[in-house]
């Protein structure tokens, strides 16, 4: 019986969601993880913590490896004895964040691009029947959203209620002919590359295009983390750097838990080349001035914020996902986390963590 699920970046948000909660169904889980978040972002964004949670938690159900998703050998070896048993791969494994592209474009490249098609090539070779998930970003679409008819309001940026996305944004909306910044652009290579290998291959595979991706599972860092780094800024009173559009950026979020609950979907009854826009939608959604705020009713600490007038490359100013495509295949699917209640299990989650030195 194909038992395992094989998870990369298993130690991060999603992938340690991912183990929990195919663990507890009953099935066996390898997971994939060598800390480069570390690299990445410093120790802040170290995630042997979160590793070390895991393992006490779910115990014989999960077996770690330290291998890198670039080392093609190492991957093929594990699929290779793992072989048949394989009967989900979840791919979460990323370098995610679009200023440090910017620095090391090979290494994010290489992270990315390459070590996405390592792991479809194993799973071709040894696992072509096993559903094969994606978690791609919302950035493969570039600065197009950006050129949406938004107006301003008190706190945050919105759609006119006639405008055809202003209950989402689907997956209609064009990739090419924009600014994606090249953490963006590794994401897209990796996006098709999932997509074409169910086409051409004809294998079951989804690409899950997240916005905001959230929980207390997530090593928050400047960089990336948005809603976990806004509940750890304010409770340990640190300084937290708004970036443009005077903070009335919008993002919806999808808890960890919600996101990896479509992956069961899925998993339960596969297609083939799926893409999915995946987020909060409607449901759950704010800019940072209303996060802070938020923020500030839970933990009873004023948020220390400073302003720079300069939006990062390829940011989105507004961004609301439509899961209306999901919904049609799965309609027994549903969010169940909005931002107050993501940013609450955050405060109460971090209380021992998260604390003014």
């Amino acid at each position: 019986m194909s038992n395992v699920v094989v998870v990369t970046g298993s130690a991060g948000l999603i992938g340690s969601e991912s183990v929990r909660h195919f663990a507890g169904l009953g099935m066996d889980v390898v997971g994939i993880d060598n800390d480069m978040r570390s690299y990445f972002f410093g120790k802040d964004g170290s995630t042997r913590w979160n590793l070390d949670r895991l393992t006490k938690e779910v115990g014989d159900r999960y077996t770690h490896h330290e291998i890198d998703i670039r080392d093609r050998d190492g991957l093929a070896k594990l699929f290779a004895q793992l072989g048949k048993n394989i009967g989900l791969v979840i791919h979460a494994a990323a370098q995610p964040s679009h200023d440090w592209a910017a620095k090391e474009p090979f290494t994010d490249f290489d992270v990315n691009a390459v070590g996405t098609l390592n792991m479809l090539e194993a799973a071709r070779a040894h696992a072509p029947s096993a559903p094969f998930i994606f978690t791609s970003t919302n950035k493969v679409y570039g600065d197009t959203p950006n050129r949406l008819p938004l107006i301003e309001q008190e706190t945050r940026y919105e759609l006119p209620p006639d405008h055809q996305w202003y209950q989402g944004i689907d997956e209609e909306m064009s990739i090419d002919q924009t600014l994606h910044s090249v953490f963006g652009a590794s994401k897209v290579a990796a996006d098709v590359l999932v997509q074409e290998y169910g086409r051409y291959f004809d294998m079951p595979t989804a690409v899950f295009r997240g916005g905001t991706l959230t929980g207390p599972g997530h090593s928050a860092a400047e960089l990336h983390g948005f809603l976990a780094y806004v509940m750890r800024c304010v409770m340990e009173q640190r300084m937290y750097h708004i970036y443009g559009y005077k903070g009335k950026m919008v993002r919806d979020a999808i808890h960890s838990h919600d996101l990896v609950s479509a992956f069961e979907a899925f998993h339960r009854a596969p297609r083939v080349a799926e893409v999915y826009n995946m987020g909060g939608g409607r449901f759950s959604n704010c800019s940072h001035i209303e996060a802070f705020k938020i923020a500030e009713e839970i933990t009873g600490l004023e948020a220390r914020t400073d302003y720079v007038d300069q939006a990062r490359t390829g940011d989105h100013q507004w961004w609301i996902s439509s899961t209306a495509r999901f919904e049609q295949h799965y309609p027994d699917w549903k969010l169940t986390y909005d931002v107050p209640a993501i940013l609450r299990e955050m405060y109460e989650a971090n209380q021992d963590v998260w604390k003014v030195s």
